[in-house]
């Protein structure tokens, strides 16, 4: 397009109805003079022509008038206000835009300037030196666009964004002087304010500029369209303001917001240190690594303090990756090194501040002093791109105790670290640090406390011939820790078994000790061979007084363990008859799988809670057949549906009966897949499944003879033993279970009345009962070597393995142990 175009086009975008064109010489001499400037000046032709435009000017524009055509010679176009003197004296402000008339090559340039008369518009009334100095002296970035989104016009004060000052913006797009921005976001915005004449305020846009291409830029732009009066868009107006301290501001609020939610959600070391670098990138860095001293990863307390102390070797800091986390992290490979040995120099940076205990950080690293990260568990595949150009460290400090370190790089963000993100970074690993210190802390008491409950559970359960016995263990979730449940398989005498599942309110070492005790008191008093109802009444007695114990002065448990509140069962079961007695503190839910899958529920008297008082203990008996499989389980088996007291008993029993009604061939096999149908994979309370197959004793390996209590029914069953002994193969035990059962008969004659009792059974051990109606309880005496009598249950302890005394309704019975591989003295 020529100059002569170019004036034309510019004619029509500036033609409103005021508009005067007056024609310049290079020497600013009026050469033409319109109607239209006649009408806007006063001057009449004649008397415009031929003078200088500096005599047309208000004095102070008369002055800037040889500022001005430098700047028109130099850019080719100047636009501006100018103050002209009327005819009658008054200043008109106009607004100028002056162009080229014809080509240099022609001669001596020429100027074709355009005015339009501003006193209509409202607020242009004010003085040009007023508007100027709003537009030119304004903080804000402001600049006019036409509508092929080429500038036309801008202050200074867009000039400390970057692309050059306004007059070389000019007839140029964003993109140009604007490389780093996304423009073709900024100018799709500016289209639609051109279409739809709607304003865009508060557009915040981020990204580079020229200004500072190291540096990530936030600014809030506002778009308005220019119309002329007709309606017609000549434009767009914006304008700019750098609002990057509120955006980082507000990114670190954001980041911090996200740490309090996402960092400390477990009470897992690893995992914790895992969040940490999973929240700083990207938001912060591109690359973080987390390196924790090996014993808080073990649960072990670290020496308080920074880590002083000299340095002899590459081990001397044991180091190992606990979190990583990289922008190019992808798939499997996003976990790549952890668990790893970190190693570093003894003077790297890392060490510095782990042994120091202050922060660390480099703007920009040298690329050839680096080398202390080449020693990273993925070493310079670890980084991103061309490698960091930046780097933070951060000690993991809590409670005065450094844990590790924390690394933060960049490489792909252009922008350096700065104090503002070292501060943020230490936020991060400062509330990191808590999470990580109290789950070691929790780690090393949930490890001791699983070790103490392990020991006091059974380590493998006892062999008998009663029952075959499964038992599965499941403790808590790590945010509530271990429980009080408890199990136990203990034999009795008679060939009988005890079975028992308990539970401690709480939870941690506390309550693995309470659940210590009482499985210690029912082991205790299950070899009493008291009933059930009966063992759970000196239980009851014994929780009671030890929470009397607890005076006012005595501190409370730290997690509010108490052993009151305990809920146990205690079954026994006589492979003998099948029959199976059984009574519940404050525990129920008992379950029997007959052999062809039927699952029942007996009807079990519910007593009270172990040490809150209540009605006495009841037991219930019940006939088992052989093959049946007796269910125990603690509440926690079915704690997935919610705490008991908001359970429905009639559904708890229906989900139960559908998962024991599957078949198993196995019944450890059954055990597991009840748990694993029944329990997630975190409980919230501990579990335990106990189940007991029921076998029977054949007929033929059980005798039974009841004889008067005369003395001469003692060599009758001195015969009478040795015969069935015979038939059972056990020959070399005669004479010591003669010698049993003639002591034993002996005694129950001297010390009862009415006929006695004796039976043989032939179990796992030679088992001999002997009944009598006396409720006196035996003792074993120690006789001296001139007594004359006295050493019957001395030589009958002597030839057992155990011997004991249980009571029944109707008087007592004393009953010896001996092992089927004959005598061991």
């Amino acid at each position: 397009m020529s100059t002569s175009e170019e004036s034309g086009v510019a004619a029509r975008r500036f033609d409103v109805a005021d508009a005067a064109v007056v024609l310049l010489d290079a020497r600013l001499t009026v050469s033409g003079w319109t109607a239209d400037a006649e009408r806007l000046f006063g001057h009449r032709s004649a008397e415009a022509v031929g003078r200088s435009v500096a005599g047309l000017l208000m004095p102070e524009d008369a002055a800037r008038l040889p500022a001005l055509a430098r700047r028109c010679v130099r850019d080719g176009r100047w636009t501006g206000l100018l103050a002209v003197r009327h005819r009658d004296g008054h200043p008109v402000v106009a607004t100028v835009r002056v162009l080229p008339a014809m080509e240099a090559v022609d001669g001596p340039p020429r100027w074709v300037a355009l005015a339009a008369d501003t006193a209509g518009t409202p607020g242009w009334g004010m003085s040009r030196g007023v508007l100027e100095r709003m537009a030119a002296h304004s903080p804000i970035g402001i600049a006019i666009v036409d509508t092929d989104l080429r500038f036309v016009w801008s202050n200074a004060a867009l000039e400390q964004f970057g692309g050059g000052p306004g007059h070389e913006r000019i007839g140029k797009r964003l993109a140009d002087i604007q490389p780093g921005l996304d423009a073709a976001a900024l100018e799709e915005v500016m289209r639609q304010v051109l279409e739809t004449g709607a304003t865009v305020a508060g557009y915040e846009h981020v990204g580079t500029v020229r200004s500072a291409p190291h540096r990530r830029t936030a600014h809030a732009m506002s778009f308005t369209r220019l119309d002329d009066d007709q309606g017609i868009p000549l434009g767009v107006y914006y304008t700019v303001v750098d609002v990057t301290e509120r955006h980082r501001a507000r990114e670190r609020l954001t980041l911090l917001d996200r740490a309090g939610k996402s960092i400390g959600r477990t009470l897992d070391v690893t995992r914790t240190a895992q969040e940490l670098a999973d929240l700083a990138v990207p938001g912060l860095a591109d690359l973080v690594t987390v390196d924790l001293l090996e014993t808080v990863l073990d649960g072990g307390e670290p020496a308080p303090g920074p880590t002083g102390g000299p340095l002899s070797g590459p081990d001397a800091v044991p180091l190992r990756r606990a979190g990583h986390r990289s922008v190019d992290d992808e798939g499997p490979e996003s976990s790549a090194g952890i668990g790893q040995v970190a190693r570093y120099r003894a003077d790297a940076p890392p060490i510095t501040a782990l042994t120091g205990g202050g922060s660390w950080i480099e703007e920009r690293l040298d690329p050839l002093a680096d080398a202390w990260t080449a020693d990273l568990p993925r070493g310079g595949a670890a980084f991103p791109g061309p490698g960091p150009h930046t780097a933070m460290i951060v000690p993991v400090r809590a409670r005065g105790t450094t844990l590790g370190i924390t690394t933060f790089f960049r490489s792909r963000r252009a922008e350096p670290f700065d104090h503002d993100d070292l501060g943020l970074a230490e936020e991060f690993v400062a509330r990191a640090a808590l999470c990580l210190d109290n789950a070691r802390r929790y780690t090393r008491e949930r490890d001791a406390a699983l070790v103490l409950q392990r020991h006091l559970l059974p380590h493998r359960l006892p062999e008998q011939d009663a029952m075959e016995v499964a038992a599965c263990y499941r403790p808590a979730d790590e945010l509530t820790g271990l429980g009080g449940d408890w199990f136990d398989v203990i034999p009795l005498s008679g060939a009988r078994v005890a079975l028992v599942v308990g539970d401690v309110v709480g939870h941690g070492i506390e309550a693995a000790a309470a659940m210590g005790r009482l499985r210690a008191a029912v082991q205790t008093l299950a070899d009493l061979d008291l009933p059930p109802e009966e063992v759970l009444a000196h239980l009851d007695d014994l929780v009671d007084r030890t929470g009397q114990e607890t005076g006012p002065g005595t501190a409370p448990r730290a997690d509010g363990v108490r052993t009151r509140g305990a809920s146990c069962l205690y079954a026994v079961y006589d492979p003998v008859g099948g029959r199976l007695s059984m009574a519940a503190a404050g525990h129920g839910l008992p379950a029997v799988v007959a052999p062809d899958g039927t699952v029942d529920f007996p009807e079990l008297p519910q007593g009270p809670e172990l040490g809150v008082g209540g009605p006495p203990f009841e037991s219930v008996e019940l006939r088992l057949a052989e093959g049946s499989v007796l269910t125990l389980c603690t509440d926690g088996l079915l704690a997935a549906e919610g705490p008991a007291d908001r359970r429905d008993a009639a559904a708890d029993r229906e989900r139960l009966r559908r998962v024991l009604g599957q078949p198993a061939p196995d019944l450890d096999e059954r055990c597991l897949a009840v748990v694993d149908a029944l329990v997630p994979v975190r409980p919230p309370d501990d579990v335990v499944l106990l189940m007991a197959r029921a076998r029977r004793l054949p007929a033929d390996r059980t005798v039974s003879w009841e004889l008067p209590g005369d003395p001469a029914s003692v060599a009758e069953v001195r015969k009478r033993t040795s015969r069935q002994l015979c038939e059972w193969g056990l020959d070399e035990l005669t004479f010591t279970t003669e010698l049993v059962v003639s002591e034993l008969f002996t005694n129950a004659i001297r010390h009862a009345d009415g006929p006695i009792r004796l039976r043989l059974i032939m179990s796992r051990t030679l088992v001999c009962e002997v009944w009598d109606a006396s409720p006196t309880a035996p003792h074993l005496r120690h006789p001296k070597t001139t007594d004359e009598g006295g050493r019957g249950l001395f030589l009958v302890s002597q030839c057992t393995q155990r011997w004991g005394t249980r009571y029944t309704q109707d008087g007592k019975i004393i009953w010896t142990e001996q092992s089927l591989a004959g005598p061991t003295f």
